[in-house]
């Protein structure tokens, strides 16, 4: 399992320093054991931190391991500082379209060394959350290094044995590697590495064209750099509704992408000029040169080194730990969370995962994975954001479906804010308002689909959020409009006949 130096991610600078006193301060002496603890918890990542977290808090004697840096990805390496990155790209895209609202601001620079300066700024500050200071408080014993199961009842730490009733892996996933000719001798990025750098690349190669590679393709194109995305699918984000990845495909050609799909990198060459990549499509091979090269097509469980099979739990390098629908791992003291071992790998859903590991681990709770209504959103401009069911998961399904758009240019806000791309999309059981799933593609849909979710969880139909009064002049009101066009379509022919009837009637 490769991870950067503590040294590296450092590198003098203040917030780093920031960073990396909170969450795996210099100098640092692991705690003596104290004996049999409820739950010990490898992993400080979001699944790691919630899991420890919530018991403590409970009254529980909770240990955590982490190796690296408290906060795991989400702080350290994704969530935070991309969209710190994706917010000053919005800015410099803002500036580049004022003239449409009558703003005249000048050709306009991008200060790329002060722009990632402030992405580190934010998640310094965002770093206390997951400090080893504040889950002290909280109660949980804090040890730094690397655990590994030694047997039944017990991990190892730096030659420290830490006793448990119950253990939660939480260990995530890291970039996934591609075994690329060339490609480790010339160097690349992954999302590990691209926070850390300070000069805009002229020209950068983006391989992958899931969420990872179309956000991080849009934000530095929007900042200046000529960026071309190769996917080796015939579809940008393949895993997305057909509608929503074709119109934030156009959008990021607008911001200046290259979108090539069905490409493969083959093989990769330093030169003086550059890195200069083979690219194959449909049999037809090309070379391009660019300053750098960025690989997002996915990430792989942390599963090696674990001691997983002296204690009898089932795993593989692809999928992870294997869990049941209570997230029990074959050993039934011994529970998983998080990247690790979920098919979806979003903090939201860490978070989650955590929580139903703590009513089962520690209440006998019978909690299931199953249960859960799972959004997400990638934050692109426009978002693209989901929960539940897709067309094409409907059908594979055999579930009929009702499916009832709205366009975000019938939405006055949207008009206003000049934020007209994009569409509700809500997916009904045919004949029923019940919702199946949705998906939202607009300035603001990772917000937006909250309502949605909400309503899926607790069973209100599409015809209860007609209830609903939303605030006008509001982008929500795209969801209003969705709930009245059910009504609508309720009026059938028949019953139109029969109140206008029953109307002559009245007169």
């Amino acid at each position: 399992m490769t991870l950067r130096t503590l040294a590296r991610v450092a590198h003098e600078d203040p917030h780093n320093r920031t960073v990396i006193a909170n969450t795996h301060p210099p100098g640092w002496t692991n705690p003596e054991p104290r004996g049999r603890y409820n739950m010990v918890v490898l992993g400080g990542g979001t699944a790691g931190l919630v899991s420890a977290a919530g018991a403590a808090i409970l009254g529980a004697k909770v240990a955590l391991v982490e190796r690296h840096l408290m906060g795991g990805d989400c702080l350290n390496t994704g969530c935070v500082p991309s969209k710190g990155l994706i917010r000053a790209a919005r800015a410099a895209a803002m500036l580049h379209h004022a003239g449409e609202f009558g703003i005249h601001t000048g050709a306009g620079t991008v200060d790329f060394e002060r722009v990632m300066e402030r992405v580190r700024r934010v998640r310094a500050e965002i770093s206390y959350h997951d400090s080893i200071e504040r889950f002290q408080r909280l109660g949980v014993e804090i040890f730094l290094g690397h655990a590994r199961f030694g047997g039944p009842d017990w991990v190892e730490v730096d030659g420290q044995r830490l006793r448990f009733k119950k253990a939660v892996i939480a260990t995530g996933a890291r970039p996934m590697a591609l075994p690329i000719d060339g490609l480790e001798a010339a160097g690349y990025l992954t999302n590990e590495t691209a926070f850390d750098l300070t000069e805009l690349p002229r020209s950068l190669l983006v391989v992958g064209g899931g969420p990872i590679g179309a956000e991080l393709a849009q934000a530095l194109a929007r900042l200046g750099s000529q960026v071309t995305l190769a996917e080796m699918m015939p579809r940008f984000l393949p895993n997305e509704d057909p509608d929503a990845a074709a119109l934030l495909a156009g959008a990021l050609e607008r911001d200046g992408v290259v979108l090539r799909l069905s490409t493969t990198l083959g093989h990769v060459e330093g030169a003086a000029d550059g890195k200069r990549c083979k690219l194959t499509h449909e049999g037809v091979e090309e070379t391009l040169t660019v300053d750098e090269i960025l690989i997002g097509v996915g990430r792989r469980p942390n599963v090696e080194d674990l001691g997983l099979e002296r204690v009898g739990v089932e795993y593989d390098v692809r999928r992870g730990v294997h869990v049941n629908d209570r997230l029990q791992t074959s050993n039934r003291r011994i529970y998983a969370a998080g990247d690790v071992t979920l098919k979806h790998k979003f903090t939201h859903t860490a978070d989650a995962a955590a929580r139903i590991v703590l009513q089962n681990a520690l209440f006998f709770g019978r909690k299931k994975l199953s249960s859960l209504t799972v959004p997400w959103c990638t934050y692109t401009s426009p978002e693209v954001a989901h929960v539940g069911l897709c067309e094409r998961d409907a059908q594979e399904r055999g579930v009929p479906l009702e499916t009832i758009r709205v366009a975000m240019g019938d939405v006055d806000r949207a008009i206003i804010d000049g934020n007209d791309e994009g569409f509700v999309k809500v997916h009904l059981k045919k004949g029923t308002d019940r919702i199946l799933g949705a998906t939202i593609v607009g300035a603001h849909a990772g917000e937006l689909i909250s309502e949605l979710s909400l309503a899926m969880v607790h069973g209100v139909g599409l015809g209860g959020i007609s209830k609903v009064i939303h605030p006008y002049p509001t982008q929500a009101e795209a969801i209003r409009r969705a709930a009245d066009e059910y009504n609508r379509r309720r009026l059938t022919p028949r019953r139109k006949k029969l109140l206008t009837r029953w109307f002559a009637m009245r007169r």
